[in-house]
């Protein structure tokens, strides 16, 4: 049949143009050089994925830069990594288990005790696609960790992003929020429960919250964005099966967390973006 020698020679098209399409996808590289010396910086869940490669760079520009972790071994190792990778000791490892306030609140506490100043806190970290679970306090796991957690986290660190002005808070959401629905009578899934939508509506949450917080921070010399990074291959799609399944079924076609981490680093360090505060950035680009 005519469509039979087509079939046979796919795996070669896509083969061959699959490193094109990648390119594509993954345009869209911070080209800032602005150097950060005499900056602190906090990312949270920075021990993998883009987490960890947005810590590097801030490194690499001279930060001191706080690995908010949930597991302070994996920290510390990649700690080690980074400072031998830029030559920048200043790189901590603190304990932030995002799915339960005290964590968040001791974390806050002691880096304001320990810190003068914060000019850059990005909120990465983030979980997807989980059974359904409830966080310590007993908020539905994505809401609670990718929203919630986050929320605390940066009211916690208000003021001092406000002392250190001029200072940017960088939310990290996903296209999929345009699934995203927020259903007040059902935040925490006890009625109905769909572990994908639940990260769809946690990432909308993402969005919105950065819009208010702009709107709120006007004047105050601090600014705030949300990224969507892309279609990147970390440890996020650890809980579904079928997804790790299309990650490598498609892997040409994904981007690495360095590519993935372009997005908020563009967001956290270029110069000249302050009036699009509460503005939602994809691949550099910026949907208003």
């Amino acid at each position: 049949m005519f469509w039979f020698p087509l079939l046979l020679s796919l795996p070669v098209i896509l083969f061959l143009v699959a490193p094109k399409i990648r390119k594509m996808l993954s345009c869209g590289m911070c080209t800032s050089n602005v150097q950060l010396s005499g900056k602190v910086a906090i990312v949270t869940g920075a021990n993998t994925g883009i987490g960890k490669e947005t810590a590097k760079d801030l490194a690499r520009r001279g930060a001191r830069v706080y690995l908010a972790c949930r597991d302070i071994q994996k920290g510390e190792l990649v700690a080690s990594e980074i400072q031998a990778i830029t030559g920048n000791s200043q790189v901590l490892v603190r304990k932030l288990d995002l799915a339960d306030t005290k964590s968040i609140r001791a974390f806050a506490e002691g880096f304001l005790a320990e810190e003068k100043y914060l000019h850059i806190l990005i909120n990465n970290a983030g979980v997807m696609m989980c059974p359904y679970s409830k966080t310590a306090d007993g908020f539905e796991m994505h809401i609670g960790v990718n929203h919630l957690g986050h929320f605390l986290l940066t009211h916690l660190l208000l003021e001092k992003l406000k002392e250190s002005g001029p200072s940017r808070v960088v939310n990290v959401s996903s296209l999929a929020h345009h699934l995203g629905r927020i259903h007040f009578h059902n935040l925490h899934g006890e009625k109905f429960y769909s572990a994908g939508l639940a990260y769809c509506h946690s990432k909308l949450a993402n969005i919105l919250f950065t819009k208010e917080l702009a709107r709120r921070l006007k004047g105050s010399r601090v600014t705030t964005y949300s990224v969507h990074p892309g279609t990147v291959h970390s440890e996020l799609i650890r809980h579904s099966t079928a997804l790790k399944w299309l990650w490598q079924l498609f892997f040409f076609f994904i981007k690495t967390p360095q590519q993935g981490a372009q997005t908020s680093l563009y967001c956290a360090v270029t110069e000249g973006i302050e009036g699009l505060s509460g503005s939602h950035f994809r691949y550099e680009c910026v949907c208003l």
